[in-house]
């Protein structure tokens, strides 16, 4: 099964006399349902040749420390060996480490190249730049999400409730199991030299990564252990999904996140999976956040060049701001004092200390986390870079469309005119008296205080 719908040609470029077919795995950094490697799996059977799979690890990637790289070494672990399985050579090059070949290196010898897709700024201009460079054709493949980000709209969505009748509409013709294909001719007889992984701290040392972040002790990288929550959560977890998830005092949140922002786990199948295990009337809630709301997010990213930017907000979010940018605000943190958790507020405090030490936090603390920074930071503009700034170094998440859209919906994305308030103006107000009334949060300050204290 080839997948057209899903399928960019990035150069004008024909087939080359080649000895194999190279897959350049970025995106999705997974076996197990991924419809990349699927096709560049595919490809090389029809014309009866190796496959190869590609890596570029660059220690220069946008805001990414030894936190991110740490996580994402111990998922390429699992690559490395799951491919060796299938007979495929894997092969990783750094380029801030001489001695290893590039792709347009292993591309002299290529028939084509296939990649999955990114929908970044940076991940676009990437992709386009080392197509046009390649001396054979690139495809680019869609696999990182349910429907392909052009298929399910034409344009920037304004929110969900636009966005949401498209998505149904074409759901079920996307909603659809796929088996991987099998190599029919072995690659591991290439002798090609490959950056080694198999000791990821030494490995790391070679990089020149910002070492200031220490890597997560609570959530470990690869596909087996995305598998493991995404089983717990079906077990245990999805069937008061409605009711709790929002609550920080409980742990009834899928854990995802992180593993889909690496492609880890494959959204697609982890929505087979829930629909296969749960009834419709509990998933219903879950698969909207996984399915409309982050795909509503890529939508932002892929349309907005500016989704990194305060200029990229709607009109009538950056309009009230600006109405309001001189109000007295009672409190006002530098950004070091919002890393270190120096607030009056032992909510927050709670929420960026969470962060800090595990790698990612609660879903609804990080709407109240956002909000507080627009309050207590003299400008709306200063407030999205700090947001920003500590979303993207410390959260596993971070630094994609759901971290930059989750930051631009503390100021007004996707969301509606309130009533009108201080500082805030018409953009959606949250405070600590919300917190009390609907959740027991000092159970959820408590719990962070012992983690905090058990870290050091």
């Amino acid at each position: 099964m080839l997948y057209r719908e899903r399928m960019i040609y990035l150069n004008k470029k024909e087939e080359a006399e080649g000895k194999y077919i190279i897959y350049w795995m970025q995106a999705s950094q997974r076996i197990h349902y991924n419809q990349a490697l699927d096709t560049a799996i595919i490809m090389a059977n029809d014309r009866s040749l190796p496959l190869i799979v590609y890596f570029e690890l660059i220690d220069h990637f946008p805001d990414a420390n030894l936190r991110h790289y740490h996580f994402m070494l111990e998922g390429l672990k699992e690559v490395s060996r799951e491919l060796k399985k299938m007979q495929i050579r894997f092969v990783i090059n750094c380029p801030s480490v001489k001695g290893y070949p590039d792709l347009n290196e292993l591309s002299r010898n290529a028939v084509m190249v296939i990649t999955d897709c990114g929908y970044l700024n940076f991940q676009r201009m990437w992709r386009k730049k080392v197509a046009t460079q390649l001396p054979c054709m690139m495809i680019q493949i869609e696999s990182n999400v349910i429907i392909p980000v052009v298929t399910a709209s034409p344009k920037e969505e304004y929110s969900a409730g636009t966005f949401r009748p498209k998505i149904k509409r074409l759901l079920q013709d996307y909603l659809q199991p796929m088996r991987m294909s099998k190599p029919i001719h072995s690659s591991l007889d290439f002798k090609i030299k490959s950056f080694p992984i198999d000791n990821i701290p030494k490995s790391l040392h070679q990089l020149a990564l910002d070492f200031s972040i220490p890597p997560s002790t609570f959530y470990r990288g690869g596909t087996d252990q995305a598998e493991k929550y995404l089983a717990q959560f079906i077990r245990e977890k999805i069937i008061k999904y409605e009711t709790l998830s929002n609550d920080p005092s409980h742990d009834y949140l899928s854990h995802m996140s992180p593993y889909l922002h690496f492609g880890q786990i494959s959204p697609l199948h982890i929505a087979l999976r829930i629909q296969e295990e749960t009834p419709a009337e509990v998933s219903e809630n879950y698969l909207e956040e996984l399915i409309v709301r982050r795909e509503l997010a890529i939508n932002y990213v892929y349309y907005n060049q500016y989704y990194d930017q305060f200029s990229g907000l709607p009109d009538w979010a950056k309009k009230t701001m600006d109405e309001h940018k001189y109000d007295i605000r009672h409190h006002i943190y530098p950004i070091d004092e919002l890393e270190q958790a120096m607030t009056h507020d032992p909510y927050w405090n709670a929420a960026q200390n969470e962060m800090v030490i595990t790698g990612k936090m609660h879903g609804y603390m990080r709407m109240y986390w956002g909000k507080k920074i627009i309050e207590w930071t003299p400008t709306p503009r200063e407030a999205f870079k700090h947001s920003l700034y500590l979303n993207n170094k410390y959260e596993l998440d971070g630094r994609d469309p759901n971290g930059f859209t989750g930051v631009a919906w503390c100021f007004g994305k996707h969301d509606r005119a309130w009533k009108e308030r201080p500082i805030f103006g018409k953009i959606r107000y949250m405070n600590d008296n919300g917190l009390k009334r609907k959740f027991n949060i000092n159970s959820y300050v408590k719990r962070i205080n012992q983690l905090k204290n058990m870290s050091g």
